[in-house]
């Protein structure tokens, strides 16, 4: 596993980076996001401009050194997520009075990616899938129920498989992801229609431990098994790879 260097920077970065701990509340995967982005930069320039604080760099400077992480292979997305990293150094930087002005407030790259609405499956889609469930067997239910929840409470499929009997709120009647984006927990309401069908299935289940797990060994469901269930319903099953991929895609 990739260790990340956490080798003490300049003062003034260590105390930007404990600013976005304590008082910007970020979660400890973007400081380490915004630390590695940091060093990039530091290590880039103290090649090409030594003995400079990134704080007192010149604009161009920094289209230099985001046009070299271009000719490495770095997208637009990358390139984009470093220069907001770092515009937030400067930006801290000149409000502490180390620097004049943050040459990179007001400049963007965003407006060179190329937005596109995320792909997901249509109502008639997910009805097909959700009927495709309905065939008698020991899974069924699981199935059925596993396939509600993505589509009908928007779980991504490492929430869905990290879901413990114990998440469920009866008395809310809601579903608690302790990690969802950044880290962070988050409560999802459940629909009515899909409450039955989860009460139905818990009625079966019992009450303790992972909420999905496998009918032969009983351990929790892993992301892979999650997609075999979706790509593998029986009346539905694509007849490609990439369109297996497409499905599950749509759905996480």
């Amino acid at each position: 596993m990739k260790r990340t260097n956490t080798v003490a920077m300049d003062p003034l970065i260590e105390g930007y980076l404990s600013y976005l701990d304590k008082v910007g509340r970020k979660t400890p995967r973007t400081i380490i996001d915004v630390r590695c982005t940091l060093r990039r930069a530091t290590t880039h320039f103290e090649r090409t401009r030594p003995g400079v604080a990134l704080w007192h760099l010149a604009l161009e400077d920094y289209l230099h050194w985001l046009e070299a992480e271009r000719q490495c292979g770095c997208t637009e997305s990358s390139l984009a997520k470093y220069l907001s990293h770092v515009r937030g150094l400067l930006e801290y930087a000149w409000r502490s009075g180390r620097a004049e002005r943050n040459v990179l407030d007001g400049f963007s790259l965003q407006h060179s990616l190329r937005r596109s609405e995320p792909q997901s499956l249509n109502l008639e889609q997910a009805e097909r899938l959700v009927r495709a469930t309905t065939t008698p067997g020991p899974t069924a239910r699981r199935d059925r129920l596993i396939i509600l929840l993505l589509y009908g409470c928007g779980l991504r499929t490492s929430e869905l498989c990290a879901l413990d009997v114990a998440h469920v709120n009866r008395e809310r009647q809601e579903l608690l992801i302790l990690k969802a984006k950044g880290d962070r927990p988050r409560a999802i309401p459940i629909p009515e229609a899909l409450y039955t069908e989860l009460l139905a299935y818990l009625l079966e289940r019992g009450k303790r431990g992972s909420l999905f797990r496998t009918s032969i060994h009983k351990r929790r469901l892993r992301t892979h098994d999650v997609c075999e269930i979706v790509t593998t319903a029986p009346d539905y099953r694509p007849a490609s790879r990439r369109a297996r991929s497409d499905i599950v895609s749509r759905l996480t």
